[in-house]
């Protein structure tokens, strides 16, 4: 078989732009089981409810759903598993440091394979308040307002 080239999405977690600031993001490869490869080459997972929290000097992906291989047997998976996050140590310590901060937290951004090899994206984030929210909102409609009187101008 062909080796996989490129980037293929698996999952995406739109609600984390909306509901955080995202200050850094980082790429992460994800320590899996066979069941859970062969699961996410159907393109079935959610990181909706997703986090990532530093234990021990490890990294760990909580709340990911990667439901159970169809075909699997005796050696499938649990769906919603702690799965470790490989990171370099500079990374790590880096992370520790600015997760200590008040406020901040590690979310899942998007899940992808990249040559063949499943990664995270996750991003050191910080919680948005409600009326920033609205603002967002706010911005992108006026923007697209703005786009629409232009193409009519056209």
């Amino acid at each position: 078989m062909a080796r996989e080239t490129g980037r293929k999405l698996i999952a995406q977690n739109r609600r984390a732009r909306h509901d955080y600031h995202l200050d850094e993001t980082y790429e992460a490869g994800i320590a899996l089981t066979g069941t859970e490869v062969k699961s996410l080459r159907q393109g079935r997972a959610s990181l909706v409810d997703g986090f990532a929290h530093i234990s021990d000097g490890e990294v760990w992906l909580e709340n990911v759903h990667i439901p159970e291989y169809s075909q699997g047997t005796w050696t499938n998976h649990s769906a919603k598993r702690p799965r470790k996050l490989l990171l370099h140590r500079e990374q790590i310590s880096r992370l520790i440091g600015k997760t200590r901060e008040p406020g901040r937290t590690l979310v899942p951004l998007s899940l992808y394979f990249n040559e063949g090899r499943a990664k995270v994206e996750i991003a050191l984030a910080r919680g948005k308040r409600e009326y920033d929210k609205r603002h967002d909102i706010a911005e992108r409609e006026a923007k697209r307002d703005i786009e629409r009187a232009l193409r009519r101008r056209r």
